[in-house]
């Protein structure tokens, strides 16, 4: 790497933690990501429903890239469950898609599903570098907010977006974190301060206000709102999605 090209990085401040907001995973490579644990945030809907079905007792979600990486598991054994989504919709000849409410114990208990989604596998894959990844949602919005307040590291909240832009949904729950983590002692970027003050404005009423989201208008065309009202649920879960390898399960 050219040496103007690592100092356009952003790089955390010595000697105190940053709790930082990318928001869009194509800005990533501004960030140093091997210094920060990275909570990565799709919350319409493939955290949502990874944190569910991580909560509902499945033994890993493997998250990959490609509709083909995914389609490929099934030659290694019957036993996966191939879950893939494109543009809000489930891939022909998957078992299902990312609507949490495909992640049901009946569904998964004991299984392991391979994952592919159109935004948040993709920023997941980019964040792969960090010291630790976990996954949030407003589902376990205060069990991850509590294990973050015990990591003494900075922190990365990355907004999946969709297709590398900026949405309203993942920034404004990045600052609902930032809400519960801004007085431990961390620094906030200008990101994470206009994500938190987005906050402010949405959380009287975050269904209401994020019912102009533009990916939320795509899924009310598919005829899925009950999936946007499920995500939007507060504490439904306590399980923390972490990266293991490849595979994500349950922070112990």
């Amino acid at each position: 790497m050219q040496s103007a090209e690592i100092n356009n990085q952003k790089f955390p401040l010595q000697g105190v933690r940053g709790l930082d907001v990318c928001l869009s995973p194509a800005l990533i490579p501004l960030y140093k990501v091997e210094d920060y644990i990275v909570v990565v945030i799709d919350i319409f809907r493939a955290t949502s429903s990874i944190c569910y079905g991580i909560q509902n007792g499945a033994e890993a979600i493997i998250p990959v890239s490609e509709v083909e990486e995914c389609a490929a598991y099934r030659e290694k054994s019957l036993d996966y469950l191939l879950a893939a989504e494109r543009n809000g919709e489930v891939v022909g000849g998957f078992d299902f898609g990312n609507s949490p409410f495909s992640y049901t114990p009946e569904k998964v208990s004991g299984k392991t599903v391979v994952l592919t989604t159109t935004n948040g596998t993709h920023a997941l894959h980019l964040s792969r570098s960090a010291k630790r990844v976990v996954i949030g949602s407003f589902l376990n919005l205060t069990a991850l907010c509590n294990w973050l307040k015990m990591q003494n590291e900075n922190i990365l909240l990355v907004c999946a977006g969709w297709k590398n832009n900026f949405n309203l949904e993942d920034t404004l729950f990045a600052g609902a974190i930032i809400e519960q983590l801004k007085t431990s002692g961390y620094v906030l970027d200008d990101p994470a301060i206009a994500a938190n003050d987005l906050f402010q404005v949405g959380k009287a009423d975050v269904a209401k206000y994020l019912d102009k989201t533009s990916h939320g208008e795509r899924m009310k065309k598919l005829g899925i709102e009950k999936d946007i009202a499920f995500c939007l649920q507060v504490d439904l879960t306590t399980a923390i999605p972490v990266l293991d390898g490849d595979r994500l399960v349950k922070l112990v």
